[in-house]
């Protein structure tokens, strides 16, 4: 299996087959260069190596994510890394931890992102 293949592969069992079936509808002439570099680079040679499990690259990424202000990615994150096992405490003590290093609005912009999914799934009130 190629690095793209395999970027594939891992990209629907972090973010689920609908994930990846809505990505292929959005797929132009414009941004299939992007998307391939996403699914080869980041998915198929990154998340597949070996050095440390998807949940810490999960914790990795949201801490990541939430320094960047980047909440579109980040509500993906939040995604993979509940299907990689992390809890919602856990996602709560990351976003704490963003707060001190990252700063107050950043933090609270990730947990307002974070609800949002959390409630989608259920997981809150």
């Amino acid at each position: 299996m190629d690095a793209s293949e395999s970027g594939r592969r891992i990209l629907s069992e972090l973010m689920g087959p609908d994930y990846v079936e809505k990505k292929d509808k959005n797929r132009n002439a414009f941004n299939e260069a992007i998307q391939q570099y996403s699914e080869e680079v980041c998915f198929g040679r990154i998340w597949a190596r070996d050095g440390i499990d998807r949940k810490t690259r999960s914790v990795i990424n949201i801490a990541m994510l939430t320094a960047l202000n980047r909440p579109a990615q980040l509500s993906h994150h939040i995604e993979g890394a509940l299907t990689n096992g992390c809890t919602v405490d856990e996602l709560k003590e990351i976003l704490l931890q963003t707060a001190v290093y990252c700063g107050l609005p950043a933090a609270g912009e990730a947990f307002r992102v974070a609800e949002e999914v959390l409630r989608t799934r259920g997981l809150l009130d």
